[in-house]
C-alpha cells in the first residue's frame, strides 16, 4: 500500500515520549493512587496489569497501527481504508476529542493558578480553608477563564511549531522532566514519619477489599488512562514510520504509564499519611479535584520543605495537563487540516477557537452557570461524563469491530510486522490478532454495560 504524504516523528525515543506524555495525564495522578488504595493495594495493580494487557494495550495497538497504516486522522481513516461506511467511527470520536478538551482545559488552567500560588509560597497555613479558596476561585466568572486561556494558548503555540518541532520537541523535554519532578517528590514522601503506613496501605495487597467494582475499575482506568477513543493514539500512529514496532511502542507507553502513576502514588499517599499521623487525625482519601486542590496543599502546609514539594507538585500536574491535552488538541487539529486542507497555523487557530467556546461554558458552569442542569449534571461534568463513558468507549469499540472483523487479517498482521521486516514472532502477532478480534471488544463492551447499568 502506498503511505500517504505525512509529517513524521523523527526518532523513536521522540514516538516514545509523545505516547507516554498522551497517556499521563491527571488520572495518573488524582485517580490512580486513590483507586489503588482504596481497592486493594497491590491486589488492584495486579488485576489492572492483567486487564491492560487483555484489553487496554490492544486497543491502543488498533488505533495505533489503523492511523500508521491510512496515514489520516480519524474521520478520513475508513475512506483512505475503503470502508467509506465506517466513518461515523471519527464522528465519535472528535466529539469525544472536543467535550474532553472543553472541561480537560478548565483543569488545565486550575493547574496554572495553583502553580502560581505555589511559586508565591501561598500553602503556608495548615489551618487555612483551602476548600473555601477553590471553590471561590472557580466559581469566579474571570480568572479561571483567564488561566483556562493562558493554557489552550500553551497547547496552540506547540502545536504551531508542527510535529517534529513542536509535539514531538516538546515531549522530549516535558515528559522526562515531568518523571524527575514525581520521582523526587516521592522520594521526599517516604521519608517523612508515619509515611511506611500509607505506603503499605498503597502498596500491601489486600485481597478482601477485591470486588466486581474492583475489576470495572481497573478496567475503566486502564482503558481511560491511555486516551483511547479520542483519535490521539490514532492521530500520532499516522506520524511514525513504518519501521517503529507498534505492539513494542504500546507495551511500553503502557508501562511508562503505569510506572508513572504508582510513582505518583507513592508521592501522594503516604504524604497524607504522615501528616495525619504527625496531626492525631485519620487520613482522608479523596480523588479528584478534591484531592489535589483541596487535601494536598493542606499536606504541603503541614511538610518539613512543603513550600518546595508543593511547586514540585503543581508543575508536575501542570506538565501531565500540558502533555495529554496537547495530543488532543493535535487530534482535532489533523481533523481539521485533513478535512478543510487548510494550513497548519490556520488549523491551529480555529482548534484553539472551537476548544475555547465549550471550557467557556464548563467554566461558568462552576459558577455563574451552576444552576444550568442536563441530566442532572452541569456542563462541566456532563461533557466528562459524555466523553468518557459514551463517545470514547463506542469509538473504541467500533475501531475494535472495524480491525478485527472488516479488515483483512493479512493487512493486520502486515502492519504489525512493519510489513514482515519486524522480529517479532508470528506466534505474538497471531495472540494480538485474537485480543484484537475477540477479547478486547468484549472488555469494552464491559465497561459500556457497565456504565449503562449501574
Amino acid at each position: 500500500m502506498k503511505p500517504f504524504s505525512r509529517e513524521l516523528f523523527g526518532s523513536r525515543f521522540g514516538v516514545l515520549m509523545a505516547l507516554a506524555g498522551s497517556a499521563i495525564g491527571l488520572g495518573n495522578l488524582w485517580r490512580f493512587p486513590y483507586l489503588t488504595a482504596q481497592n486493594g493495594g497491590a491486589a488492584f495493580i495486579l488485576i489492572y496489569i492483567v486487564l491492560l494487557l487483555l484489553v487496554s494495550i490492544p486497543t491502543m495497538i488498533t488505533e495505533y497501527l489503523i492511523g500508521r497504516r491510512s496515514r489520516t486522522s480519524i474521520i478520513l481513516t475508513p475512506n483512505r481504508l475503503g470502508h467509506p461506511k465506517m466513518k461515523f467511527i471519527g464522528i465519535f470520536a472528535i466529539i469525544s476529542a472536543i467535550c474532553i478538551m472543553g472541561f480537560y482545559n478548565v483543569v488545565g488552567g486550575w493547574t496554572i493558578k495553583y502553580l502560581t500560588s505555589s511559586i508565591m509560597l501561598q500553602f503556608g497555613s495548615d489551618t487555612a480553608d483551602y476548600a473555601g479558596q477553590f471553590s471561590e476561585y472557580i466559581s469566579s466568572p474571570y480568572m479561571p477563564l483567564i488561566h483556562t486561556f493562558i493554557f489552550t494558548g500553551l497547547i496552540a503555540f506547540i502545536s504551531f511549531k508542527g510535529v517534529k518541532k513542536g509535539i514531538e520537541k516538546a515531549s522530549k523535554i516535558i515528559t522526562p522532566t515531568l518523571f524527575i519532578a514525581t520521582v523526587l517528590i516521592a522520594i521526599r514522601a517516604i521519608t517523612l514519619p508515619g509515611a511506611y503506613e500509607g505506603l503499605k496501605y498503597l502498596l500491601v495487597p489486600d485481597f478482601s477489599k477485591v470486588s466486581i467494582d474492583t475489576i470495572q475499575n481497573a478496567l475503566g482506568q486502564g482503558f481511560f488512562t491511555l486516551g483511547l477513543g479520542a483519535g490521539t493514539i490514532l492521530i500520532y500512529g499516522s506520524y511514525t514510520k513504518s519501521d517503529e514496532n507498534i505492539t513494542n511502542s504500546s507495551i511500553s507507553t503502557a508501562a511508562l504509564d503505569l510506572f508513572f502513576a504508582i510513582v505518583a502514588g507513592i508521592a501522594i499517599i503516604p504524604a497524607i499519611f504522615a501528616i495525619s499521623y504527625a496531626n492525631g487525625s485519620t487520613p482522608t482519601l479523596d480523588a479528584g479535584p478534591q484531592l489535589v486542590f483541596v487535601t494536598l496543599p493542606s499536606v504541603f502546609a503541614s511538610m518539613p520543605f512543603g513550600d518546595i514539594v508543593a511547586i514540585l507538585f503543581f508543575f508536575s500536574l501542570a506538565l501531565a495537563a500540558l502533555t495529554s491535552a496537547m495530543s488532543i488538541f493535535e487530534s482535532i487539529t489533523a481533523f481539521i487540516i485533513d478535512v478543510t486542507e487548510k494550513s497548519r497555523d490556520k488549523a491551529v487557530y480555529i482548534c484553539y477557537l472551537i476548544c475555547l467556546i465549550p471550557a467557556t461554558f464548563c467554566s461558568l458552569s462552576q459558577g455563574v452557570m451552576s444552576d444550568v442542569r442536563i441530566l442532572g449534571l452541569n456542563i462541566f461534568d456532563l461533557l466528562d461524563m459524555l466523553s468518557a463513558n459514551v463517545f470514547m468507549t463506542l469509538a473504541s469499540l467500533f475501531l475494535l469491530i472495524f480491525a478485527g472483523w472488516i479488515l483483512k487479517k493479512e493487512d493486520i498482521i502486515d502492519e504489525l510486522s512493519n510489513h514482515g521486516k519486524a522480529t517479532t514472532p508470528m506466534w505474538i502477532l497471531s495472540t494480538v490478532y485474537i485480543l484484537i478480534k475477540y477479547v478486547a471488544p468484549l472488555g469494552v463492551t464491559a465497561i459500556f454495560t457497565y456504565w449503562l447499568l449501574f
